[in-house]
C-alpha cells in the first residue's frame, strides 16, 4: 500500500455493523468532514458499502473518484463462523493427531451446563487426514516426512470436494520444512484450493490453539476471498484510486491481500476500530484512561484502555472456537438499541441477546418490528427525536413503540413509560457487568476513568452506566455513531509477528533470543519493503511473553528497544520488567523463582498521518438557543419539559446544565437534571455528572 499521499485528497472508514453501515470521510487539506449511515445488508454487506458510496458520491459529499485510501472493517469472518457458513475444509496432520481438534483441552464450556459442549469441529472426522512425518520440540526431524503419500492425500482432497485445506504438523513451530513442503506440493496440484499452514497463519507453541486458529483461518478463506474480490472490483469501479485497508483484530489495518490469506485476523475487526478511534478522541481530550462504551444496533463492546493503549489478548473464543491471535481485548455483551425484552421461564424479565437487528428493527422504525426494544423505550420515554434518526432520514412512530411495549406493561402491571425504564435499567446492568469483567475484575478501578461512550446507542446510556459505575465523567466524541469508522481512518498498517522459544531467562540464553529478535526484524523489514512504507513512517515494538517455570499461562511483557538498532536488555532488566507485569496482574512477585522465556513477539507499524482536530462548525456558537422543548422521562415518575440542542451549535466553551438533550446525526446524549455538560478545544462533549 502506497504511502506517500497527495496533498489533497479524501480518505474513507466504512465500518459495517448488524444494524446500520457508517462511513467517515476527511479531506485532509480542508479538513472538511462527511458522515453517513445506511442499513445494513446482512445477505451481502458488500452491497450497503456500495451503496453508501454512491450516495456520497451522487449527493456530492464526496467526490469518489479523489478518494486514495478506504479503511473496511468486516464483521464478514464473525457472522460466517456464528453461522457455519464457511466452505468445505480439509485438514493434514501428522499421523495420530487428526482427533486433537475434537480432543481439544477437555475443558467444560459451561461448569454449571452438564449438557453443553463445543461445537462440532468445522472440518469432519472424515475430512482429517494423516501423512507420515515427525518433528520433536526442538525442531529435530524425528520421522522424515514420506512424500510418497501426497499422491493419496491430494486424490483424497479432491473426492470431498474441498474448497480449502489445512496444514497442522506436530511441532511445526519449531520447525516448519514438512508444512512447507506439504504445502509447496499441494499449492502445485491443487491450484483452486486455498493452503493454510499453521507455520504461517500463527507460528506458536500450544498445538490445540495452533491447530484451531488455522482451522478457522481455513474455513473463513472461500467466504473471504469470494468477498474481498466482489468488494474489491465494485471499488475499483468508483474510486479507482483507492488504496483499501482491512481492519485487524489487534487494531491495525492490512492490505486485501494479507486479508484474503490470513481471514481469521478480521474476527473482531469492528469492534477493534472503536478502540481505535476512541483513543484518537482521548489523546485530542487528554484523557489517557478511559473506558469505552461502543453501543449499537446489536450489541455492547466494551475496553479499558490505559496511558491511550488498549489491552491486546492472545486466548479469545469465536463463536466457541479458540484463536491464538493478537486481538483487542473487549468484552461483548448482547446490549443495544435493537435487543428485545421478553419473559424467561422464570417470569423475569429479560433484555437480550436477541436482537431485532436490520430488519426488521425496533417497532418505532415501522419495518415490520413487533417485538418491545430498548430502541422503542428510549423512544417512549421522549429521548429520541420524532423527527427521526439520521436528520430525519429514519422518522420514528412513538405509537408503534408505545404497542409492542404496552403487552410487557401489562403483563407487570406497569405503565408504559415505567415498564420502559425498567428494560433500559435491565440493559445498563447488562452492560455494566460487562465493563465489570474488564476492569473490577482484573484489578482496575473504573472511578479512575472517564467513560466514553459512542455507537448510536451509546451516549443514550451513558449517566446510568456511569452513575452504577462510580465514574464521574464521561467524554463523548463529535461524531459518536461514526466513531467505529472513524477508527479505520486513523489506524496504521501492521503486522504481527511471533516466535516460540522456551528457554530459561539467564544471560546465557539471551544470544538465542537475540538471533530470534534479528530474524524477526528481518522479517518486519520485507513487509515494510512489500507495504511500501516509506522509512520515516515504519515503526516497531517488541514484547516477550515470560513466566515463572512450572506455571501454565506466561504474561506479556513490553520491552522498550532501539528502532534503529534493535537490541534485548540483560538478564536482569528482563526479569524485572517481568516482576513489574506480575505485580500488576496478580498482586505480588517472586524475585527468587526461575523464570522462562516463552515467545518474542514484534509489531510493525506503518504509521499513517493523524487527523487535526476538525473545523468549529459553521454557525455554532458558546451559548446556543435549544431547537425545542419536549417532554423526557429521566429518573422521575413525570416527564420534564427538557430543551433540545442540535450539537452542530455547539462551539468550544459552550456550557448547557441538564436537563437537556443534545441531539445529532448519528447519535443522541441526555443530560440528566444536575449534569453539566460542555464542549471542549477538540470539540468533545465533557459530561460533569452530578454527585
Amino acid at each position: 500500500m502506497e504511502m506517500d499521499e497527495p496533498s489533497t485528497n479524501w480518505v474513507v472508514g466504512v465500518d459495517v455493523g448488524g444494524t446500520f453501515t457508517d462511513f467517515y470521510a476527511f479531506e485532509r487539506s480542508s479538513k472538511t468532514i462527511r458522515v453517513h449511515k445506511t442499513p445494513s445488508t446482512p445477505d451481502n454487506p458488500a452491497n450497503a458499502i456500495i451503496a453508501g458510496l454512491e450516495h456520497l458520491g451522487e449527493s456530492g459529499s464526496v467526490p469518489l473518484e479523489a478518494v486514495t485510501r478506504l479503511a473496511h472493517g468486516t464483521t464478514v469472518a464473525t457472522n460466517a463462523l456464528i453461522q457455519r457458513k464457511g466452505g468445505t475444509v480439509a485438514v493434514v496432520t501428522t499421523r495420530g493427531f487428526r482427533d486433537l481438534l475434537e480432543i481439544g483441552r477437555q475443558v467444560r464450556p459451561k461448569m454449571y451446563d452438564l449438557k453443553a459442549d463445543y461445537p462440532p469441529p468445522l472440518a469432519n472426522r472424515e475430512h482429517r487426514f494423516e501423512i507420515t512425518e515427525r518433528i520433536g520440540a526442538e525442531g529435530e526431524i524425528i520421522t522424515p516426512l514420506d512424500e510418497s503419500e501426497i499422491d493419496a492425500l491430494v486424490e483424497q482432497i479432491r473426492a470431498i470436494n474441498a474448497q480449502a485445506c489445512a496444514v497442522c504438523l506436530l511441532f511445526s513451530y519449531a520447525n516448519a520444512e514438512h508444512e512447507q513442503r506439504i504445502g509447496e506440493i499441494l499449492r502445485a496440484r491443487l491450484p483452486d484450493v486455498a493452503i493454510s499452514l499453521s507455520s504461517e497463519v500463527q507460528p506458536e507453541f500450544r498445538e490445540f490453539e495452533r491447530f484451531s486458529t488455522t482451522l478457522l483461518n481455513t474455513y473463513l478463506q472461500p467466504v473471504l476471498n469470494s468477498y474481498m474480490n466482489h468488494l474489491e472490483n465494485e471499488l475499483a469501479r468508483l474510486s479507482p484510486d483507492a488504496h483499501v485497508g482491512i481492519n485487524q483484530s489487534s487494531g491495525g489495518l492490512m492490505s486485501i491481500e494479507r486479508a484474503r490469506s490470513f481471514p481469521i485476523r478480521t474476527a473482531l475487526s469492528g469492534p477493534a476500530a472503536g478502540a481505535m478511534g476512541a483513543i484518537h478522541v482521548a489523546e485530542l481530550a487528554e484523557r489517557p484512561d478511559i473506558i469505552t462504551l461502543d453501543m449499537g444496533g446489536t450489541s455492547a463492546d466494551v475496553a479499558l484502555i490505559r496511558n491511550y493503549e488498549a489491552g491486546l489478548s492472545f486466548e479469545r473464543d469465536v463463536a466457541g472456537f479458540p484463536v491464538r491471535l493478537p486481538m483487542v481485548d473487549i468484552n461483548t455483551v448482547g446490549a443495544g438499541g435493537g435487543s428485545i425484552a421478553w419473559f424467561d421461564r422464570d417470569g423475569l424479565v429479560k433484555v437480550g441477546p436477541l436482537s431485532a437487528g436490520a430488519v426488521p428493527g425496533p417497532a418505532c422504525y415501522s419495518r415490520g418490528g413487533t417485538e418491545p426494544t430498548v430502541t422503542d423505550a428510549n423512544a417512549v420515554l421522549g429521548r429520541l427525536s420524532v423527527r427521526g434518526l439520521l436528520d430525519g432520514a429514519m422518522t420514528l412512530d412513538v405509537e408503534a413503540s408505545r404497542k409492542v411495549i404496552q403487552p410487557l406493561a401489562d403483563q407487570m402491571g406497569f405503565s408504559v413509560e415505567k415498564t420502559a425504564q425498567g428494560m433500559l435499567g435491565i440493559v445498563t446492568a447488562n452492560m455494566v457487568r460487562a465493563i465489570r469483567a474488564i476492569s473490577v475484575e482484573r484489578g482496575h478501578d473504573p472511578r479512575d476513568c472517564t467513560l466514553m461512550p459512542f455507537g448510536g446507542a451509546g451516549p443514550l446510556h451513558a449517566n446510568a452506566v456511569a452513575k452504577a459505575l462510580g465514574v464521574s465523567e464521561v467524554i463523548v466524541p463529535l461524531s459518536p455513531g461514526i466513531l467505529c469508522a472513524q477508527g479505520l481512518v486513523v489506524a496504521d498498517l501492521k503486522e504481527d509477528f511471533v516466535r516460540s522459544h522456551r528457554a530459561p531467562l539467564t544471560q546465557e540464553s539471551l544470544a538465542a533470543l537475540q538471533d530470534i529478535l534479528d530474524d524477526l526484524v528481518e522479517e518486519a523489514q520485507r513487509w515494510f519493503e512489500h507495504e511500501q512504507i516509506a522509512p520515516k513512517q515504519r515503526r516497531i515494538q517488541l514484547s516477550l511473553d515470560m513466566r515463572y517455570i512450572g506455571q501454565n499461562f506466561e504474561l506479556r511483557v513490553p520491552i522498550d528497544i532501539d528502532e534503529s538498532n534493535p537490541k534485548l536488555p540483560d538478564a536482569e532488566q528482563l526479569h524485572k520488567a517481568f516482576f513489574r507485569a506480575h505485580e500488576a496482574n496478580y498482586g505480588f512477585h517472586n524475585p527468587d523463582d526461575p523464570v522462562e522465556a516463552v515467545n518474542l513477539r514484534m509489531t510493525a507499524r506503518g504509521e499513517l498521518p493523524s487527523l487535526p482536530i476538525p473545523p468549529v462548525p459553521e454557525g455554532a456558537s458558546s451559548s446556543p438557543d435549544p431547537v425545542e422543548r419536549r417532554p423526557v422521562w429521566f429518573e422521575a415518575e413525570e416527564a420534564v419539559e427538557t430543551p433540545v440542542y442540535r450539537r452542530t451549535d455547539l462551539a468550544p466553551g459552550c456550557r448547557i446544565e441538564g436537563p437537556a438533550v443534545i441531539d445529532q446525526f448519528d447519535a443522541t446524549l441526555l443530560v440528566y437534571p444536575g449534569d453539566v455538560a460542555r464542549v471542549d478545544d477538540s470539540l468533545s462533549l465533557i459530561l460533569e455528572l452530578a454527585k
